[in-house]
């Protein structure tokens, strides 16, 4: 989680252990059920969920730049999810509720990213008696995607000093090229690390 917060420019702030992450989780998976199964009608409680969570951003001390960031890189999926419900007949104004749950829902989960450290939510999953190759899997995914995070901006730092014009048809190719190189570098990463694994014994 610290990798999280360096790279986000968030600062730890006190409600990373004065509460056990178990209660956070258990917490913030109800106001997530609880958002997302509420009618429509029930603005009280939407309401309610808004100042809950403001609340829980001034006790813990989190900026809000940091927040509204990573909620503007997920925004596509509840941009997604209220287009399909503005799509459907006879749904009406739905859509803006359908928008506003996902918002609150994912606000929900940035703020427990951001007040809990990554092992403790593991440890979580794993009193919840999920899949042990599931929390293996996820451990892995949080591991390597800041080593996948610096991997593209070295390509990018790379390709721009080799970059001597400003072409933006020339700056989308060249977006696809580091894609393209990345996904490459990944595959053969992926393919070292398992067989490094399988060497040490993993199953």
């Amino acid at each position: 989680m610290t990798a999280i917060n360096h790279v986000g420019g968030v600062r730890p702030g006190p409600c990373r252990q004065h509460a056990p992450a178990s209660l956070k989780v258990a917490a913030a998976m109800g106001l997530v059920v609880g958002t997302a199964l509420a009618p429509a009608g029930w603005h009280a409680w939407f309401t309610s969920v808004a100042l809950l969570l403001g609340a829980v951003m001034l006790l813990c001390k989190t900026p809000l730049l940091p927040v509204l960031k990573r909620l503007a890189m997920l925004s596509p999926f509840a941009i997604g999810v209220a287009l399909a419900a503005a799509a459907q007949p006879g749904t009406g104004p739905g859509w803006k509720i359908t928008a506003l749950r996902s918002g609150l829902c994912l606000i929900t989960l940035i703020l427990l990213a951001q007040t809990t450290p990554f092992n403790d939510l593991l440890a979580v999953l794993r009193r919840a008696r999920l899949p042990a190759l599931l929390i293996t899997t996820i451990a892995l995914m949080h591991r390597y995607l800041f080593v996948l995070v610096d991997e593209t901006e070295r390509m990018r730092r790379a390709r721009a000093s080799r970059t001597f014009t400003r072409n933006r048809r020339f700056s989308w190719q060249t977006a696809a090229s580091v894609v393209g190189h990345l996904f490459v570098r990944s595959s053969e990463r992926a393919e070292r690390v398992y067989d490094a694994m399988c060497a040490r014994g993993w199953r």
